[in-house]
């Protein structure tokens, strides 16, 4: 039996471990407000970006030799999972990879070759320890991402989709719905899907009230520069989305640790109440067992 030395030891080290935790939540509250204001004010710039290019497809001829919108017949498939540089936030790197490993098991089941390249340091140790072998990969930014990682890792697999290392890329990542809540999304990013330039007949016939338009370069030209744009566009959002999904998580996770070492402490204080009490009734009767026999 623990005796009460040995628990106010441990009551010191839970409510030690409890001040970490609170302030880690704390932490992560104040910088995810900070994250959400980024997201809401991306979210025009990517509807504006879509507009732009749907705008721009419209007035071109043909959009079928643009690079990124090439749909051939998929081989090799690049799965890019969004995952945090560090631990301690509940399960929000867990169901990503479960869901990037999903993903790749099924592929291979098609017969597809799988090729990895992801963002954060835990997919990376996470994908090593299973022996997987990994191409490229980012770090040390998924927290605070800034648009020039997205553009970076944009160029990278762009530069793989162009040159047909790839065929098909996905990226796999946490969709940011609340504090408690993140979704996992899988999103194919390249080839850019043709759907997303298509425009229903109100559209155009508010174009043909606003007149033509002339463009200079030549609409094709103009796509071409704006189809990269996006992708670093849509890389940036779901860099965004990710790194507010990982501080809820963390803010939830650390509430949860905070409220268990409250509980823990508790019982612990409990259990040393008893122990005292326990040794308080022991002296007691050695006092008396004393008494008696210096009667007797």
């Amino acid at each position: 039996m623990a005796t009460q030395l040995d628990l106010k030891r441990r009551i010191r080290s839970v409510k030690n471990t409890r001040k970490i935790t609170k302030a880690m939540e704390l932490v992560a509250g104040a910088r995810l407000r900070r994250a959400q204001a980024r997201i809401e004010a991306m979210r025009p710039y990517a509807d504006r970006m879509l507009e732009l290019m749907a705008g721009t497809a419209r007035a071109s001829t043909s959009v079928r030799g643009l690079p990124l919108l090439q749909r051939r017949e998929v081989q090799t498939v690049a799965i890019v999972p969004l995952t945090g540089d560090r631990g301690l936030a509940g399960p929000f790197n867990a169901q990503i990879l479960r869901h990037a490993i999903a993903l790749e098991r099924r592929l291979r089941g098609e017969g597809k070759t799988v090729v990895w390249a992801g963002v954060g340091k835990k997919g990376q140790s996470a994908l090593r320890f299973r022996r997987y072998e990994i191409g490229a990969w980012w770090q040390g930014f998924t927290d605070r991402p800034a648009y020039s990682d997205a553009q970076a890792i944009a160029h990278r697999l762009a530069e793989l989709f162009s040159e047909g290392e790839v065929d098909q890329v996905y990226i796999v990542y946490n969709h940011f719905e609340s504090p408690l809540v993140q979704r996992v999304t899988e999103q194919e990013v390249l080839p850019v899907a043709e759907h997303l330039l298509e425009t229903d007949e109100e559209e155009r016939a508010e174009d043909t009230l606003r007149g033509d338009f002339i463009f200079e370069p030549e609409p094709e030209e103009i796509l071409a520069r704006l189809l990269p744009v996006y992708l670093e566009t849509e890389l940036y959002r779901a860099l965004l989305e990710s790194a507010a999904s990982e501080l809820g998580a963390r803010m939830t996770a650390m509430r949860n640790a905070s409220k268990n070492a409250g509980e823990l402490i508790d019982g612990l204080t409990l259990a040393m109440n008893r122990a005292r009490q326990a040794e308080i009734t022991q002296e007691i009767l050695e006092i008396v067992a004393g008494a008696d026999a210096l009667e007797g």
